[in-house]
């Protein structure tokens, strides 16, 4: 088998390192077919498992000459999750982000190491069915045309047998089975779960399947939960202050425990495939019940009606990897707008898989008790109301009347 792009200099090359199979096996693969040195580059997302340390000396085992490591959960929060919760995103209305927003996060740092480790060329490790290989390269190409990018598993479509004979033969500190059930990627916002018997769209998911949640047929006691917000970011959670990464975390185990979050859906991938996958995502989810509630407070209506139909194409051009585009940008300087006045309190009770708001309060709310009341203390002037309906109605009335004529006339 052989690959098809040649390099002939000595720059190096960036890999993006996740400590598995696939990428454990790039590191000497890479160097055998290019000549060129690899770097290694892992972040911590929130994703649980190996700690940083270990991912970086096995890299260093596997032959990388340099192994750049960071703890990105608090950017990750700060800087991703809380703009996808201002924009409440949910693709195709039905699950928050995971991988599409850690993604853009992972780039920026690749392409930061190639800069300072004087790299050409950056590899990743994604199939070629999948989305996060258009993600990396779009988002690559976005932050510096230079670089090139390439993907040693895609080009050369090596299979898991094929990795794991590689390993063996290289003596690869890693070990792996030839059978894993499951293809999972996770970080603080969520958990994303697909392939073995869950291509079948009729199998039903088992609870193996499942980690940041409970079940929500086993219910616990009801969990009542108050949430803070200033300008559309969580600030405080019952009264005591929190970061946007202690929220994410505080929600996943609170709404975690009461099952909410768990999505089972069949999804359009951005390459043009029908895909089944399960998420989980119980501090995202229950986060943006009470983030979307807060502007049902604070938005004027026409601005919120605009508002969630951009959020929705927010949610799409993030999803199909455009983060660093100018239409994202664009987004996200009108979003972060809409934010000046979403502040107040959230109040929901979290019970059997679901987050139900049962109290919102703000002072920088737009609904005034007197307009609304029907009691007497109303001050709105109902009598208002008929000359706005007359004229709200008259391009309607002067058409309908059109209608008959030309009808009575025919």
């Amino acid at each position: 088998m052989t690959w098809e792009v040649t390099m002939t200099n000595k720059k190096r090359i960036v890999l993006a390192y996740s400590g598995g199979l696939d990428t454990s096996v790039a590191i000497p693969y890479l160097k055998e077919q290019t000549g060129q040195d690899v770097v290694a580059v892992s972040l911590n997302v929130g994703q649980g498992g190996e700690a940083l340390e270990v991912i970086k000396n096995r890299a260093l085992a596997c032959g990388a000459v340099e192994a750049y490591v960071v703890d990105a959960r608090e950017e990750f929060a700060d800087n991703y999750c809380m703009l996808a919760l201002k924009a409440n995103a949910m693709y195709e209305d039905v699950y928050p982000l995971v991988s599409a927003l850690s993604r853009p996060l992972i780039t920026r740092h690749l392409v930061n190491a190639a800069h300072q480790f004087d790299a050409d060329t950056i590899a990743h490790g994604c199939t070629g069915k999948g989305n996060d290989q258009v993600r990396f390269e779009v988002a690559i190409q976005s932050l510096d045309p230079e670089l090139k990018a390439i993907s040693p598993i895609r080009d050369l479509s090596l299979t898991r047998d094929v990795e794991i004979e590689f390993a063996n033969e290289h003596k690869l500190p890693i070990e792996q089975s030839k059978k894993s059930p499951y293809s999972i990627d996770q970080n603080v916002w969520g958990r994303a779960i697909e392939t073995g018997f869950l291509e079948d769209p009729w199998n039903a998911p088992t609870e193996e399947c499942y980690s940041y949640t409970q079940n929500p047929l086993e219910s616990q006691e009801p969990d009542e939960v108050r949430i803070t917000f200033e300008k559309g970011i969580p600030v405080a959670i019952d009264g005591h202050s929190v970061t946007p990464l202690q929220a994410i975390e505080e929600m996943n185990a609170r709404a975690g425990a009461q099952g909410i979050g768990r999505i089972d859906i069949i999804e359009d991938r951005l390459v043009g495939i029908k895909s089944r996958e399960l998420y989980e995502v119980p501090g995202a989810q229950s986060l943006i019940v009470a983030h979307q509630e807060l502007e049902n407070c604070c938005l004027e209506r026409e601005q919120h009606r605009l508002k969630r139909a951009l959020d929705k194409k927010w949610a799409e051009f993030v999803y199909d990897g455009q983060w660093f585009s100018p239409v994202v940008c664009s987004l996200n300087a009108f979003i972060n707008e809409t934010q000046e006045h979403v502040s107040g309190e959230i109040r929901m009770t979290m019970y059997a898989g679901k987050a139900v708001v049962t109290g919102r309060r703000s002072e920088e709310s737009l609904y005034d008790f007197n307009l609304a009341t029907y009691d007497s203390s109303d001050t709105f002037d109902q009598r208002a109301s008929n000359g706005f309906i007359e004229i709200y109605g008259l391009s309607s009335k002067v058409a309908a009347a059109r209608d008959m004529r030309v009808a009575n006339n025919n």
